[in-house]
């Protein structure tokens, strides 16, 4: 008589179980990986970005001011300038959605879907775009681009919402 051999019931729900808590922590180490240039949060200081690191990649950084989160974002345009903008949404930021996610040269809001050209960044104001950090609102020297707390703290009220 042979006996066949074959997982119990409960060694093949644990070994789903364990599969499966990987599958969560990988998904949210990706996730949180996400968190400034280089995973770190500024916190309540200047922004200060290396203008070397930037490419037609958009970088995304993370800082929090007295308690809330805010997102910069960085993109070099096909011109070689480096542009910088909140990356939220002139229009949908009090959805907490409207953030934007690059795919290829352009940036997309995950709020309404509106896809905007990265060489667009900080010139073009108004409607579904990323709120702009033009020349007034920051320092710019050959290899940075310094951006105060101070400004920083005046969009607080447009991260008021965000669920990124």
């Amino acid at each position: 008589m042979s006996h066949s051999k074959r997982k119990s019931g409960s060694g093949y729900i644990f070994a789903t179980a364990v599969s499966a808590l990987a599958v969560a922590i990988i998904a949210i180490i990706l996730i949180t990986s996400n968190s400034g240039d280089d995973g770190n949060i500024i916190k309540n200081s200047d922004l200060v970005i290396q203008t070397g690191d930037i490419t037609e990649k958009a970088k995304f950084y993370t800082v929090e001011i007295d308690g809330t989160r805010l997102e910069v974002l960085a993109v070099r345009a096909s011109d070689n300038t480096v542009r910088t903008a909140f990356n939220t949404c002139q229009v949908c930021y009090s959805s907490g959605r409207g953030y934007y996610v690059q795919e290829g040269n352009f940036l997309v809001c995950q709020n309404c879907g509106n896809r905007f050209g990265t060489d667009d960044v900080e010139v073009t104001r108004g409607g579904c775009n990323p709120v702009p950090i033009t020349e007034e609102n920051k320092t710019v020297t050959e290899t940075t681009i310094t951006i105060s707390k101070e400004f920083l703290s005046k969009a607080k009220a447009i991260f008021a919402n965000w669920k990124r």
